[in-house]
């Protein structure tokens, strides 16, 4: 595939022609907001805010706790690109689909993505409102948005995987979090394809393979995130607790004020975090 171009890079290259036409920004850094976590873009010097609806390629986001706005800008003097909502493979969109702006996201200039989630705490040491550093992931959604021909321009064939989230970026992170006394834990994010919450032997299950939190996104990004060489910051909002024994029947409601409150702590972290990159 290296001499001719791949349908993927002509819309990506169609897609930042248009956002070109829109922006002259180059931003250093990407950002992904989930469920309830918008909060972090009334930080953010907005210069230029794209709904999805307007951008060629994109799909729109269904979700509705998802605005569905592509937003460019400074945060802490750093030129970013912020996605103000996301999409997930429940909604029916494809890999492809899913993970094309964070291919974008690499054309307009990014080298470093920071991502969040809400998610369903497995560990028993964890707590609603608490906030995990992802430090690894298993992927059970049952696809990869890197399964078809590769593009060897975007990223190789067989990326490497041993270190999906950056150490340095954890590191820096964790350090924060102490200096401005923000509780975070460190574990394993899973990835299922949803929208059903799961059952109590799906928990069991997911616990005993080593999962500390599950989710329904993130991971196709990463993945793809890693393929262009881009460092990943991933971090999870834990807005239920998913203990099998003592299971009680999941309020979405819930979960969003859950995200909600928890957003000043992960907003700060994040601000911090743009700062000293």
């Amino acid at each position: 595939m290296n001499n001719q171009k791949s349908d993927l890079r002509k819309k990506i290259e169609q897609t930042l022609s248009y956002i070109r036409q829109q922006t002259q920004i180059q931003p250093q850094i990407g950002i992904v907001l989930g469920t309830g976590l918008g909060a972090l873009v009334k930080e953010v010097e907005i210069e230029k805010e794209l709904s999805y609806r307007d951008v060629p390629h994109f799909p729109i986001s269904t979700v509705e706790t998802h605005a569905g706005k592509l937003i460019t800008g400074h945060l802490s003097g750093k030129p970013v690109v912020a996605m103000q909502g996301r999409f997930h493979f429940y909604e029916g969109y494809s890999m492809h689909q899913i993970t094309f702006p964070i291919r974008l996201m690499k054309f307009m200039g990014i080298s470093t993505l920071l991502i969040s989630n809400a998610a369903g705490g497995m560990n028993p040491l964890y707590r609603k409102g608490d906030m995990m550093i992802m430090d690894d992931h298993i992927n059970l959604l049952g696809d990869n948005p890197l399964i078809g021909p590769n593009d060897d321009n975007l990223g190789p064939r067989f990326p490497d995987m041993s270190e999906p989230y950056s150490k340095r970026l954890i590191d820096l992170a964790e350090q924060i979090a102490l200096e401005e006394k923000i509780k975070v834990q460190r574990g394993v994010y899973i990835a299922v394809s949803g929208p059903n919450l799961e059952t109590r032997a799906e928990y069991r299950f997911l616990r005993s393979v080593g999962g500390d939190v599950v989710g329904m996104s993130t991971v196709p990004e990463v993945i793809v995130a890693r393929h262009m060489d881009i460092e990943v910051f991933g971090v999870s909002i834990i807005t239920d607790e998913c203990f099998p024994d003592a299971l009680q029947p999941a309020d979405v409601s819930d979960i969003i004020k859950t995200a909600n409150e928890a957003q000043p702590r992960l907003t700060l972290l994040m601000k911090r975090l743009v700062e000293k990159l």
